[in-house]
C-alpha cells in the first residue's frame, strides 16, 4: 500500500514554471544541488507528490509537529514541509545518488544526513502518508484554517500546471 521513499531532485525549470502560478513553490536553483525533495508521499489520480526537506536548524527543535510540518527525528534531521509539496511526473525529477563517492567533507555530511532522513522517513511511512493525504484533502475541500491554507501551495492549480508543463 505504501511505496518506498526516495530522495530526488526536482528539475529547477519545472519548479520555476510552477512558481509563476504559485509563489509558495520552493526555490530550487539549477546551479547547486539545492532542495532535494523526498519521494512519493501519495498518489492521487495521475500525480505523485513530493515534499521538500529542510536541513536541521536550531529552530526546528522548538517547533511542534503540525498538519503541514513533521519534524524528522524530533528536528535532529530537519523537517518535511507538507505545505510546499508539489505534484510531479517522473520526467520532472531524478533520483539523488545516496551512494555517491566523494572526498568533499560537506558533501559527505550532506549525504549522511539524507541517508538518516530516509531511514527515519521509511520507519515512519504510515504517519507520513496519512498526514500528507489529510492536508491535501482538507485543502481541496476548503476545510483548512485560513492561516494554514495561506502557507500551502495550491495543490489543484499545480496539478493543472503539471499537466500543462508535461504535455508540451
Amino acid at each position: 500500500m505504501y511505496k518506498n521513499f526516495k530522495i530526488v531532485k526536482v528539475n529547477y525549470k519545472y519548479c520555476d514554471f510552477l512558481r509563476k502560478y504559485d509563489n509558495k513553490v520552493s526555490y530550487n536553483a539549477g546551479t547547486k544541488d539545492l532542495r532535494p525533495f523526498i519521494g512519493v508521499l501519495f498518489k492521487i489520480d495521475k500525480f505523485e507528490y513530493f515534499a521538500p526537506l529542510s536541513s536541521p536548524k536550531k529552530k526546528h527543535k522548538q517547533l511542534r509537529n503540525t498538519i503541514d510540518l513533521i519534524k524528522i527525528n524530533k528536528g535532529k534531521y530537519g523537517v518535511i514541509n507538507f505545505n510546499n509539496m508539489i505534484p510531479v511526473k517522473s520526467n520532472n525529477y531524478e533520483e539523488f545518488d545516496l551512494n555517491k563517492k566523494t572526498s568533499n567533507k560537506k558533501e559527505i555530511q550532506r549525504i549522511a544526513l539524507m541517508n538518516n532522513q530516509l531511514r527515519w522517513l521509511t520507519s515512519n511511512k504510515k504517519d507520513i502518508y496519512t498526514k500528507s493525504r489529510l492536508l491535501y484533502n482538507l485543502y481541496k475541500n476548503n476545510k483548512l484554517s485560513k492561516n494554514i491554507k495561506t502557507r500551502c501551495c495550491n495543490f489543484p492549480l499545480l496539478e493543472e500546471k503539471c499537466k500543462e508543463y508535461n504535455n508540451k
